[in-house]
């Protein structure tokens, strides 16, 4: 596919046999009715179920979805990196693969990048406290989040209220920018990417999304959690020892 694609969606996947059908439906169904050039790059991350048959069954239809395959599980954060340095779109969106956040949200991302915004992200806890919009999740997933958002708020990552939304929208050349120097295989790659941004004065647009809670869930809080502020820690010390540096700077 060529640089004319307006629209690259990334969407990592390991195990998710069961849910990512019905996305995929959504997603291709959503872009054709808008009537613009998009492709769908779905990264399998070493998955022992019938992910990749799955997929390969709805692109042999849709010429749009590419299947990237990894041998082995490497982590969410190095299966986005790899579907968005394989993107061409002027536009790309990473999403999770369950379909937390129905893809319909991205209009409000858009509108934000239209608006001027370099990265528009996804946010569960602004639109928790607007009318009009659900969030549905559990409420020990509630508690434990908001105590590791505070640590994060207070070490590093200011004004931002939700990090960890897997639904992020890029201009290309930001997106180039951002995962040519991010490392972070786990779930804290976001993390890294928000940090990077900031440093490099990219303006990033936090917009209310709905969005709810799927069974079986591949995140799982406390270990997750603890993980997390591991890799917070290798992304402060990255900052500090300058690898994350503009090139002009």
């Amino acid at each position: 596919m060529s640089g004319t694609i307006q629209w690259s969606i990334v969407l990592p996947a390991h195990n998710e046999a069961a849910r990512i059908l019905p996305y995929l439906r959504s997603i291709t169904s959503f872009m054709q009715d808008r009537g613009q050039t998009y492709e769908v790059l779905v990264v399998d991350d070493g998955s022992t179920d019938s992910t990749a048959a799955v997929v390969e069954s709805l692109a042999s239809s849709t010429p749009e979805i590419q299947l990237l395959r990894a041998p082995v599980r490497r982590g969410k954060g190095a299966a986005v990196r790899r579907g968005m340095h394989a993107a061409v779109g002027r536009l790309q969106l990473f999403a999770d693969a369950d379909g937390a956040t129905p893809i319909q949200e991205l209009a409000r991302l858009e509108q934000a990048v239209a608006n001027g915004a370099d990265v528009a992200i996804g946010s569960r806890a602004l639109a928790s406290q607007l009318p009009g919009y659900a969030v549905q999740t559990r409420w020990y997933r509630t508690v434990l989040t908001t105590l590791f958002k505070s640590i994060v708020r207070q070490s590093s990552l200011r004004g931002i209220t939700d990090t960890q939304c897997g639904f992020k929208l890029f201009r290309q050349t930001v997106a180039a920018d951002l995962f040519r120097v991010s490392s972070i295989d786990g779930y804290g790659f976001d993390l890294e990417l928000l940090y990077v941004a900031q440093q490099r004065g990219y303006h990033i647009a936090e917009i209310p999304v709905n969005w709810s809670h799927q069974p079986n869930s591949k995140f799982r809080v406390i270990r997750d959690s603890f993980a997390m502020l591991g890799e917070l820690a290798v992304i402060r010390r990255n900052g500090s020892m300058g690898h994350y540096a503009s090139p002009s700077s």
